[in-house]
């Protein structure tokens, strides 16, 4: 981190807090100022400490450590492998399926027409977190046991959200990605427990969470040894309510300078209506994402949850067609 400190008497102080401490650094001096950079390595300091000295005018941000999720540890774009499948930052990697898991009629119905259309991972929730107890709130088990059916049937890699640390060892047996979502994501004794598996992690960020918040919440993920982590955006709250989050598209490019980890985005979640969902998701692509994670239904209107977010099978169609021109345009590839 570096510190700019005015005044010399001020410096020292700073310099023997750092000295008592072994903490190495380099001064640098202007005028009327000192640059003081600091390599914290072992991370000692205490950034409070820090700002409370007489003197100090302005600190890096804390983002500024060699943390795990850092480009200053790993500069290289982590790769993820699956079974028949590589999530990459060469190529897009399309997530599809229903926001729940009805029956089984439905879901293999989705499954094939997703898989022939070109979608990568199949999703669907077996555990629904909703807002009202009243809602649906899925088949829990025998929804996985599905999924996993689906899986072998259609040679499909699943992604399911896991909603408490009591389902670890079933989402372990079954699926190939855990989501973690949003209201999720500071649950950190879930975190811990997921950190000491090899499954690769999809961490969605909260929807009043800032970028910050997500990256300290994989950083419990990597410090735990899985080194699989998927970030995605899902859209934030605002004082905006023509869409039901705002979709932080600026977050993207961000994360993408700050972390080796791959960026997904879900955009049906965040705008809450399909008919923005096309949009939004090609605005993803340019803005460069890894990934999208899209709500597909074969009959929305019917559907048990989220139905007015999830698109049709024929526009979905529609909108991996233009998913290819835009990847294609910045550079990546849509296998």
């Amino acid at each position: 981190m570096t510190l700019i400190v005015k005044e010399k008497q001020n410096l020292n102080k700073i310099l023997d807090y750092l000295n008592n401490l072994s903490i190495p650094y380099k001064v640098n001096s202007t005028k009327e100022l000192y640059l003081l950079d600091i390599e914290d390595t072992k991370n000692l300091l205490d950034e409070k400490i820090l700002l409370s000295f007489e003197g100090v005018i302005y600190m890096t941000p804390l983002l500024d450590k060699p943390f795990l999720w850092s480009r200053k540890t790993k500069n290289e774009d982590t790769i993820i492998p699956l079974n028949h499948y590589t999530i990459d930052s060469k190529h897009i990697t399309i997530i599809a399926g229903p926001c729940s898991i009805e029956n089984k009629e439905q879901l293999n119905t989705i499954a094939v027409q997703v898989k022939n259309i070109g979608a990568h991972i199949l999703r669907a929730g077996a555990f629904k977190p909703r807002t009202s107890p009243y809602d649906f709130q899925g088949l829990g088990k025998e929804g996985l046991t599905l999924l996993e059916q689906c899986k072998k049937e259609y040679k499909l890699p699943i992604i399911s959200e896991i909603t408490d640390l009591s389902q670890l060892d079933l989402f372990v047996d079954h699926v190939d990605i855990i989501q973690v979502g949003a209201r999720n994501m500071q649950n950190y004794e879930l975190l811990k427990a997921l950190s000491k598996i090899n499954t690769p992690i999809l961490l969605k960020r909260g929807m009043g969470c800032t970028i910050e918040e997500l990256l300290f919440s994989a950083e419990y993920l990597l410090k735990g040894g899985n080194n699989n982590v998927i970030l995605c955006e899902r859209g934030i709250k605002t004082f905006e309510n023509s869409t039901r989050y705002t979709l932080d598209l600026s977050a993207i490019p961000v994360l993408k300078k700050l972390t080796h980890l791959p960026i997904f985005v879900d955009p049906s979640h965040a705008v809450g209506d399909w008919q923005y969902v096309e949009s939004m998701s090609l605005a993803a692509i340019a803005a460069g994402a890894d990934g999208l994670m899209i709500e597909v239904h074969h009959t929305p209107l019917c559907a048990k949850s989220d139905g007015l977010q999830s698109l049709n099978i024929q526009h979905f169609h529609q909108l991996m067609q233009k998913c290819k021109k835009i990847a294609q345009a910045v550079g990546k590839e849509i296998l």
